[in-house]
């Protein structure tokens, strides 16, 4: 297999090398290393990593594909690193954006003083699809909304980090996360000890804690179940192995009952009462009786227990508003509003569909920019347009005319690179970044997150659905 000497950083911000090719300086034990491995040995190491995911179960469903299979998250062992400085700015960043989020949904479910105040229009948070009038007047556990949240990074060109989007409602990939390392442990023992690279195997302890926060105050070891829409869901290893981690049950819909004005689990011995859940079902389907009346995987009568103050869930119902990629351009402002603080990790530039002039911008170049649907996730609703054909493009500019508020549209951005193998040769491929937050009695940022990379030579689309891969993040 070629080693680094052949590889080509191209014109992007190499993650691992810098423009002059020589190694960045926490890169230089990895590059060494990979560079002295006997011919064949990253293609042995990178086997035998495959081999240990399979055989640790770690797969996902992809929807809507003929053969269905569970696949192996596709997993490349040279890591993405992160400099201490630059993590410093993204941890600090993440705390500010998702206190200021909590305040934000806080505030629009009850008093609504920023739309009082115009900061964000009114039309465009009660309109959203995403926004819950059930949830208004109410205030949730300890006034946490987000309680674990998913933000997605990528750097530029310039190489400064900014915000791709927020993830506040079901985020996943948190299990790729901790798999990944211990994988990654065993590929490079040395380099990794010698690295001083920052643990993450505490997340399952840290989001356990969080939601014993949250349970009411007379409760002193509160009954915790992590609810699964079931084995059908694409991140149902995700919820299963995080149950496992926190040594918590998890629940289907049919397991659960509403009786006496709380939420119990049907067990063998009979009825045990519930006192938090961190559910992993969208809003649309936990109670039948308040939003989607089909819903066979829900709780009926839940959000009354709920609102009763008798069980906490995690994230609270209505986080959605937050993670809207039309209210996302606010954000900027939301921070401000709530901090006094400017933002210390930016937005990438974005137009408003329901604008005219943005709107009349992004039709004129949608072969320039990217357009997303306001409430899609997963890479589904998404137009790349210099990599979109004309139909494409003209299909879209249909569905934008036709629904401005559900989009909006960014520039196409360079992606940063990591170093990648594919087949016999290392090329680079663009990369983003995932931290997870978790919010309880403070705010902790897991020190690295979920490197997607984006598989296909030339592509931007990292998402796992979407046929992207991941990496170890190493942060120093």
């Amino acid at each position: 297999m070629a080693t680094f000497h052949d590889y080509d950083s191209g014109d992007f911000y190499d993650e691992l090398f810098a423009p002059d090719r020589t190694p960045r300086p926490g890169a230089r034990l990895l590059v060494a290393k990979i560079e002295s491995l006997p011919p064949g040995d990253l293609a042995m190491r990178q086997k035998a990593a495959e081999a240990l995911l399979l055989k640790m179960g770690i797969t996902f469903n992809v929807y809507g594909r003929q053969e269905g299979a569970e696949k192996i998250f596709p997993f490349d062992i040279i890591p993405r690193i992160v400099a201490e400085e630059d993590w410093r700015q993204i941890e600090s960043g993440l705390k500010q954006r998702i206190f200021a989020l909590n305040a934000f949904l806080q505030d629009v479910y009850n008093d609504k003083k920023i739309l009082k105040d115009k900061v964000v229009p009114a039309d465009l948070v009660l309109s959203s699809r995403t926004y819950r009038r059930e949830c208004e007047g109410f205030t949730p556990p300890r006034g946490i909304w987000c309680h674990v949240t998913g933000t997605d990074l990528v750097r530029d060109r310039d190489g400064l980090f900014y915000v791709l989007e927020d993830n506040l409602r079901c985020p996943s990939g948190v299990s790729y996360v901790l798999e990944n390392r211990q994988v990654l442990k065993r590929t490079f023992p040395q380099v990794f000890a010698a690295s001083r690279v920052r643990p993450v195997d505490d997340y399952p302890g840290k989001l356990l804690e969080v939601l014993a926060h949250l349970a009411p105050e007379h409760v002193q070891s509160p009954t915790i179940g992590v609810l699964t829409p079931g084995i059908y869901n694409s991140a149902y290893f995700e919820h299963s192995f995080l149950s496992q981690q926190m040594g918590v049950e998890l629940v289907e819909g049919q397991d659960l009952v509403v009786a006496d004005g709380y939420v119990h689990m049907l067990t063998t011995k009979g009825l045990k009462r519930v006192d938090v859940l961190y559910r992993r079902i969208d809003d649309d389907f936990i109670d039948p009786e308040v939003f989607r009346a089909d819903s066979l995987l829900g709780v009926p009568g839940l959000m009354g227990v709920y609102k009763a103050g008798r069980i906490a869930m995690a994230n609270a119902p209505g986080t959605g508003i937050a993670d809207d990629k039309v209210i996302y351009s606010f954000v900027p402002k939301i921070i401000k509003y709530y901090t006094g603080e400017e933002p210390i990790l930016a937005n990438v530039p974005t137009y408003i569909c329901g604008n005219d002039q943005d709107r009349a911008y992004v039709l004129d170049h949608l072969d320039e920019l990217v357009v997303k649907a306001a409430n899609e996730s997963g890479g589904y609703g998404m137009l790349i347009g210099p990599h979109a054909t004309a139909a494409e493009r003209a299909e879209f500019a249909v569905r934008i005319k036709a629904e401005p508020r559900n989009y909006m549209a960014q520039p196409t951005l360079s992606l940063s690179r990591v170093p990648t193998i594919v087949g016999n040769q290392i090329e680079g491929r663009h990369v983003d970044l995932r931290p997870y937050v978790l919010y309880g009695s403070d705010i902790y940022v897991q020190p690295g997150g979920l490197t997607r990379v984006a598989l296909t030579r030339g592509s931007l689309v990292v998402n796992s659905s979407q046929g992207g891969g991941s990496k170890d993040t190493w942060v120093l």
